[in-house]
């Protein structure tokens, strides 16, 4: 089974410094709930949330940033997001899902994300893979 995996930066804010990043930065309240979004309504999801310590969209001043990864699939990079963008992000998902290399074509990509899309990367190319196996 191919694992997709949202990962969401908990120390992003808009108000905190890194160094004062805690509980309360809105990265980690953006995780928080989207834990419980997918608890509560997205229970057979088989999408992989992460906290991760520290994306550095920060360095550029964005903040609650999140990146969809997948193996041999695009990655994209989503910055300045707000809890509204919750709802996006799980169909975002699903298209994702369901795209066999995760291109999603931008006019389908969901309402608040299009102005949010930082960055797509393509997927690393097989034979990089396979020369690192």
């Amino acid at each position: 089974m191919t694992v997709h995996t949202l990962f969401v930066c908990t120390s992003c804010s808009a108000v905190l410094s890194h160094e004062e990043a805690d509980e309360r930065a809105e990265g980690n309240q953006l995780l928080l709930k989207l834990l419980e979004v997918q608890k509560n309504n997205y229970a057979d999801s088989t999408l992989n949330i992460e906290p991760v310590g520290c994306l550095w969209s920060c360095v550029k001043k964005y903040s609650c940033a999140v990146s969809f990864v997948c193996p041999q699939k695009y990655t994209y990079h989503f910055v300045d997001l707000t809890q509204d963008s919750i709802p996006d992000l799980f169909q975002f998902s699903q298209l994702y899902q369901e795209s066999k290399d995760g291109y999603v074509l931008p006019p389908k990509l969901p309402g608040t994300l299009r102005s949010h899309l930082l960055v797509r990367i393509p997927p690393t190319p097989e034979e990089i893979v396979a020369k690192a196996l």
